[in-house]
């Protein structure tokens, strides 16, 4: 998902201490993505209750958000609204990716190729209605404050930070970074380690930065700039061009200025309109975002998250109530006196 240029910016390592008391706007679909595509069994089940009811996001939800109040992390979970109409081509052919893998995965499945089923599987997860309901209910249960975005939950992620409510952004994706996030978290609620493809070896996974200003200071472009590129790379809105990825298209557009002239210079058969170019823009840096949210967090209602977890979905009490102790720094959170003194 998102625009793949990571490749281009420089990247700082962190822990979580680094983000001590910092408040951290989290693009929601996207860590619940990642919830259903990794927290699989070997063969690539998702994690099911008795009911088989898929629990693999609630899972991650709870444990990993543990993970960030305990080390005082003051997360946001920030909501897609409605997708902009130019989005639909894009939500369309990700779901017929996911039919493919799926058929793909039952095949290696019955041909008893396990690490291609997982491989497979992890392209099939669906964040669907029931799982964003889900999910919310949790996240009430816990304290931990939910914001609706209007739009694309990632411009409403970025647009707290450019506004002060948050520090940084967590996503895996660097679409934040379009939408002018001036700082991105990635893989703040990854595992700790991932098993490399085709190995029986894992890499840690750490938390690093990224932040914009600084990186199109060294790229010697403007987040105007950034945009362009990533209309000739190909975004969530449009195909882009064919050939055409990040250092090409870092190279045209600083040549040029702009993509306007820089399309003379493109020989293809999908070139963008000139009306679908301002829809791309203005979809990036002035996206739909909303005031309308109250940062507020609580302690967790234990009954309700046992209700949840356990009577619900079959959790196992002795695992959840440990964990539900690290959210007692919530009480340390719910005493600061400056929010946004970072």
């Amino acid at each position: 998902m998102g625009v793949d240029i990571g490749d281009l910016f420089k990247k700082e390592e962190i822990t979580f201490d680094d983000l001590h008391e910092r408040i951290v706007s989290i693009d929601a679909y996207n860590v619940l993505h990642q919830f259903l595509a990794t927290i699989r069994q070997k063969d690539g089940t998702p994690l099911k209750d008795a009911r088989g009811e898929i629990t693999s996001h609630l899972s991650g939800l709870f444990y990993r958000t543990a993970n960030l109040v305990e080390s005082k992390i003051r997360p946001i979970y920030v909501f897609d609204g409605e997708p902009h109409p130019l989005k639909a081509k894009t939500l369309e052919e990700r779901m017929k990716r996911k039919e493919l893998a799926e058929k793909a995965w039952k095949e290696a499945i019955e041909a008893g190729d396990m690490e291609k089923a997982r491989t497979k599987a992890q392209q099939t997860s669906r964040v669907t209605d029931e799982i964003i309901e889900q999910s919310i209910e949790l996240l009430d249960a816990l304290g931990i404050p939910h914001i609706q975005a209007p739009s694309e939950g990632e411009a409403q992620a970025s647009y707290m930070v450019r506004k002060g409510s948050a520090y940084a952004v967590g996503s895996q994706d660097y679409d934040c970074l379009l939408f002018g996030s001036p700082i991105l978290v990635r893989n703040l609620t990854s595992s700790e380690k991932r098993k490399l493809p085709k190995k029986q070896a894992y890499v840690p996974i750490t938390p690093h930065i990224i932040r914009l200003q600084p990186n199109l200071k060294t790229l010697e472009i403007s987040h105007e700039q950034l945009v362009d590129m990533a209309i000739l790379i190909g975004t969530d809105f449009n195909d882009g061009i064919r050939g055409y990825g990040p250092k090409k298209s870092l190279s045209l557009i600083k040549k040029t200025g702009n993509i306007e002239k820089a399309l003379p210079e493109i020989k293809s058969d999908n070139i963008p309109t000139s009306d679908e170019i301002k829809q791309i823009r203005e979809i990036f840096l002035n996206p739909a975002t909303t005031d309308d949210y109250t940062l507020n967090w609580s302690t967790p209602d234990k009954d309700k998250v046992l209700k949840i977890l356990c009577d619900k979905h079959q959790f196992t009490k002795d695992r959840v109530e440990p964990i539900l102790e690290k959210f007692s720094s919530i009480e340390n959170i719910k005493k600061q006196k400056n929010l946004f003194d970072f």
